[in-house]
Parts: C-alpha cells; structure tokens; sequence
C-alpha cells in the first residue's frame, strides 16, 4: 500500500503542443503555471520531451483552473514596478517640455525650472 494518490489513480496526462514536434504528452511534472498577480494573465510552459525546447503558451483562466486541478504547480509573479511609475514620468516630462516652451521665451526662465522642480 506504499502508493501515493497519483501512484494509485496514475499521474494525469496532458497533451500539449511543440511549434516543431506537434502534439506531446507530458504529465503533471512536466509543466509549470505561471498567473500575473496584477493582470490575472495565465500561461503554462513546459520543456518538450522530443527536442527539449522551452514552449510557452498563454492560458485562459479556466485552462489554468484544469491544469492545476490536475496537479500542474502553480506560481505566481508580478509586473515590474518601473511600469507603474509610467505614468508619473510621462507627466513630469509632459510638463517640462510646455514649461521650457515657455521658459525660452522669458529672461527668467532658469527660476520657471527651479520652481518647476521644487513643485515637483
């Protein structure tokens, strides 16, 4: 009776497929998911067992429910924080280029700028 759950059931089997091998099977250990903690985009990927090139496809969320449903690991990753500071850089620069419009035109343009960034 040493068996685990998956011993004694047998280990799920998925089929996916390699852009150069076509349709693989693969079992739960063979594939990974991965679930954007921001944007909930899924994928899952996995090593092909014929010609062992890395496959990543995107995953709807209810093909990342049925792979992990089957015992594919799930892990989770966030987008970089760079990409949320974005939008503040897009303005602050935004407002340096109608600032130093205006500032080339007037003799106190370098007090405009040093306002300009203390405000900032």
């Amino acid at each position: 009776m040493g068996n685990s759950g998956q011993e004694a059931f047998g280990m799920a089997t998925i089929r996916a497929t390699c852009v150069d091998c076509g349709d693989v099977e693969l079992t739960t250990a063979d594939v990974r998911v991965r679930v954007c903690v921001e944007d909930n985009a899924g994928s899952y990927h996995f090593r092909c067992p014929h010609c062992a090139m890395a496959v990543v496809k995107p995953a709807e969320p209810r093909i990342v429910d049925l792979l992990v449903a089957s015992g594919v690991e799930l892990s989770t990753w966030r987008l970089p924080a760079e990409l949320f500071e974005l939008g503040s850089v897009i303005a602050s620069t935004t407002t340096i280029s109608s600032t130093s419009t205006s500032c080339s035109r007037a003799d106190d343009w370098f007090d405009a700028v040093v306002d300009m960034t203390i405000r900032n």
